[in-house]
């Protein structure tokens, strides 16, 4: 599986045209003529970018929950939320819908960075507060999360 790689400083313009780094446009090309699928992040206020294998592979998991129990139904009536297809144009950008930088604070200057299949964009200023922590809050939460994996090679 296709993972993204690089965290990159950017800028977005007024009417939602973020200009893609061209070492990201390159990793996107990775996935052939496929769209991508930006969505809110259910966590923090940025947007997550899926290629859109793998925002299927994710759908066909949601669409497996009994949407006759009212929490499911409402999960995925949030999970997908502003849910938009984008693909990159002629000049290397993508276009972020006005409710999606609403959500995240987009004005001007923003933050891609890679997470793994998919990739984020942020506001700079808020990408910047939740990445500043110490080292030894770091350290415990990566022993946290990643502590009790045992990998055989």
């Amino acid at each position: 599986m296709k993972n993204f790689i690089g965290t990159y400083e950017c800028k977005i313009d007024d009417k939602g045209r973020l200009k893609i780094p061209s070492s990201l446009a390159k990793q996107m090309e990775d996935f052939g003529d496929e769209s991508f699928v930006v969505k809110r992040s259910v966590f923090q206020k940025c947007l997550e970018v899926y290629p859109m294998k793998h925002w299927e592979k994710l759908m066909t998991k949601i669409n497996e929950l009994n949407r006759f129990q009212k929490k499911n139904a409402d999960f995925i009536r949030m999970f997908t939320a502003g849910v938009k297809t984008v693909e990159l144009d002629n000049a290397g950008r993508i276009q972020v819908s006005k409710d999606l930088t609403v959500f995240a604070n987009l004005t001007k200057d923003v933050v891609v960075t890679s997470a793994g299949e998919l990739f984020e964009i942020w506001d700079k200023g808020a990408y910047e507060a939740v990445i500043s922590t110490t080292e030894e809050d770091f350290a415990k939460l990566a022993e946290e999360v990643m502590g009790n994996i045992y990998t055989e090679e």
